[in-house]
């Protein structure tokens, strides 16, 4: 009677498995924590310019204060998880602003502080920054 060996039956290979995994596995762990690092940074960002936007619409309508967009800003911005950020509203005092004057509003946070990952190997030590400048809608 004939017997039909394994396909996976190969004498002399019991450890190849075992030295490919441990040569491929830290490529990919590294893969992995890099998608987890650059998506997040994608998140953040977006976040970061939604609340300059929203804080924006906010300074350039009539009776805003600067204080008040700061706060708009910080108040989204902890809503989405996003400690540790810097707002600056140019220029500080909104109400000497004509029709047709700019408002910026500026948010920065240290991408250390909002990483995922333990220690973020690609961005430590990068800065987020978003800025939007719109056009104050006074009465003249």
């Amino acid at each position: 009677m004939n017997r039909i060996r394994s396909i996976s039956y190969r004498p002399g290979r019991c450890g190849a498995a075992t030295v490919e995994f441990a040569l491929v596995a830290p490529l990919f762990l590294l893969l992995i924590l890099g998608i987890i690092e650059f998506g997040r940074m994608l998140m953040v960002q977006q976040i970061l310019t939604n609340a300059t936007r929203e804080g924006a619409r906010r300074a350039v309508i009539e009776g805003a204060t600067a204080e008040e967009v700061r706060t708009l800003v910080d108040r989204y911005l902890s809503n989405a998880s996003v400690s540790g950020s810097t707002v600056t509203v140019t220029p500080h005092e909104l109400g000497y602003l004509g029709f047709g004057d700019s408002v910026t509003v500026e948010a920065t946070v240290p991408f250390d502080s909002v990483s995922w990952t333990p220690s973020p190997w690609f961005l430590g030590g990068s800065t987020l920054r978003a800025s939007t400048v719109m056009q104050a809608e006074r009465f003249q």
